[in-house]
């Protein structure tokens, strides 16, 4: 188990046990904390797939509103520990990892909380470009107990 604060914040923990295989696919951006690879993006998405090596390959893609164009990132994710906890962590600039934590999936991979590896890095995610009021509070809740400024989320619009 992850539990460093060099690869997440402290406080969490990466969801186990965690089945890959089944959180692959297509996810949308819900909210976020903005940074710079992804300042002024709407409509994000995230596509997760298996690469023949095995990694995941992690496609990301989202509409840049002030250049009016679309951005897109390709990288990979390989578990940074044991493949049953959510752990991992992501490429896309050569041999830099950063931490992706899995915090908080729903049974059944529907929705997700994402930690990097402090507080400037969270993301909620969902297999559609909405999420329920139930879900997404409960998921500010877990935000705000770690601590996060659950009010510099970015809220991202889906048109």
């Amino acid at each position: 188990m992850i539990n460093s604060c060099a690869t997440i914040t402290e406080g969490a923990t990466p969801a186990s046990p965690f089945d890959m295989e089944r959180c692959l696919g297509q996810w949308y951006e819900i909210a976020r904390l903005d940074f710079r690879f992804e300042h002024n993006l709407n409509n994000t998405t995230a596509n997760y797939s298996v690469n023949d090596d095995g990694t995941i390959k992690v496609l990301n893609r989202g509409y840049n509103y002030v250049k009016e164009e679309w951005d897109e990132a390709t990288g990979k994710a390989k578990f940074a520990g044991e493949e049953n906890a959510a752990g991992l962590k992501v490429s896309f600039f050569g041999p830099f990892y950063a931490p992706y934590n899995v915090i908080a999936p729903d049974r059944d991979c529907k929705y997700a909380l994402v930690a990097g590896k402090n507080m400037d890095y969270l993301w909620m995610l969902a297999r559609d470009k909405t999420i329920p009021g139930d879900i997404k509070e409960q998921y500010l809740k877990i935000a705000a107990d770690l601590g996060y400024n659950i009010s510099d989320f970015i809220r991202v619009e889906h048109n």
